[in-house]
């Protein structure tokens, strides 16, 4: 008999109906689902959900509002700081106490998974939650070995910005929310000796009663005034933010490129490029995919290749994982990893897309 699955996750999410997808082709029963919002109320529903040999995998929690925001609130008493109201659609308010309410959900589920020897988790809790924290994240991978941009580290505000491009001696880096996502509020900045500077980004200033406010998009913005680019620095810098020095990326005709390779078992198995006239080369900010095989030469497809099999040894507890790299030259860079990088339909990788591989790989 198969091993049942369950998924703590949005039970209405496009990840859930892939995996369900995929458990059918492979005639397999449907996995069972446990909302977030339910199995937060009520943690006990995962014990009834585990009671015979299973798997777990954690989905994440954003494609749920009250998900989201019950974590959010719960950053927030963790914090001793007051709740917030519910963000609005896209609104990027108090990154951190949000993973500060998913960080202790995550604490909760290991501490649960423990007293459940029959389960076994796709991934860990505490990775889930490495990768979540990017800054951490990086410097993890980092200690390990692997080339990863370099770290300016934490950023406190436009002010402390200024002053680590002139420590570091650089002009052009890329700001990031320590516990953003899929590039919601990051921003290429760039400054010459002249005194302009331009700021490329996501996400969108909004000014209401003397209040700013900051809401990612899929429409590029971009900011030249020191007064935006200050305003939105700030922003971003009182819910986490660290910087990272810029690196170019390889070029595609007019355009440029960077890689997603998943690894599912520590090896890597489905890779695209990302490629798109902009900063941020995200898929879902309307950019293309291409075909990494048609784009690298040997030496540089070696180095992806070992580049994401290093990586996943750095989270030997995690099945399927996604890697952002930089490959140029033979040398491959880890812009970031992703407990939930899986999420690529319709790309296939030995004939099987993202799902069906990892309920093979196991």
């Amino acid at each position: 008999m198969p091993t049942p699955l369950t998924l703590l996750a949005s039970a209405g999410s496009k990840r859930v109906r892939l995996m369900q997808a995929a458990r059918a082709q492979l005639r397999l029963p449907p996995a069972h689902v446990l909302e977030w919002r339910d199995w937060l109320r009520e943690p006990g529903l995962l014990d009834v959900a585990l009671a015979q040999p299973s798997r777990l995998k954690v989905e994440p929690p954003g494609d749920d509002p009250a998900a989201h925001l019950s974590l959010l609130q719960a950053g927030c008493r963790l914090q001793d700081r007051a709740p917030v109201p519910a963000p609005e659609h896209g609104e990027l308010l108090a990154m951190d106490a949000w993973f500060a309410g998913f960080n202790a959900a995550m604490q909760a589920l290991a501490t649960q998974l423990a007293s459940l020897p029959h389960a076994r988790a796709f991934n860990a809790p505490a990775e889930i939650s490495l990768m979540t924290d990017k800054l951490a994240c990086q410097r993890h991978l980092a200690a390990h070995g692997i080339a990863i941009p370099a770290l300016l580290g934490p950023v406190h505000g436009y002010d402390h910005l200024q002053s680590l491009l002139h420590e570091h001696d650089l002009d052009r880096v890329y700001l990031k929310p320590r516990y953003g996502s899929s590039a919601s509020g990051v921003v290429a900045y760039r400054r010459n000796r002249a005194g302009r500077q331009q700021a490329t980004t996501s996400a969108t200033l909004s000014r209401t009663d003397g209040q700013i406010r900051v809401f990612n998009v899929k429409r590029m913005a971009r900011y030249e005034t020191r007064h935006d680019i200050a305003a939105l620095v700030d922003a971003l810098a009182a819910q986490q933010l660290y910087a990272e020095a810029w690196l170019n990326k390889p070029r595609c005709g007019d355009s440029h490129y960077d890689l997603r390779v998943v690894t599912l078992a520590g090896q890597p198995a489905h890779r695209v490029a990302r490629i798109g006239d902009r900063m941020m080369t995200n898929l879902h900010l309307d950019n293309r995919r291409g075909e990494a095989s048609g784009l690298l030469n040997a030496a540089d497809l070696a180095a992806l290749e070992a580049a994401s099999a290093q990586a996943a040894q750095a989270f030997p507890a995690s099945h399927v994982t996604g890697y952002d790299l930089v490959v140029r030259h033979g040398q491959a860079h880890v812009l970031e990893a992703n407990a939930f990088g899986d999420l690529l339909p319709g790309l296939l990788w030995q004939g099987a897309d993202t799902y069906t591989a990892q309920l093979t790989h196991v």
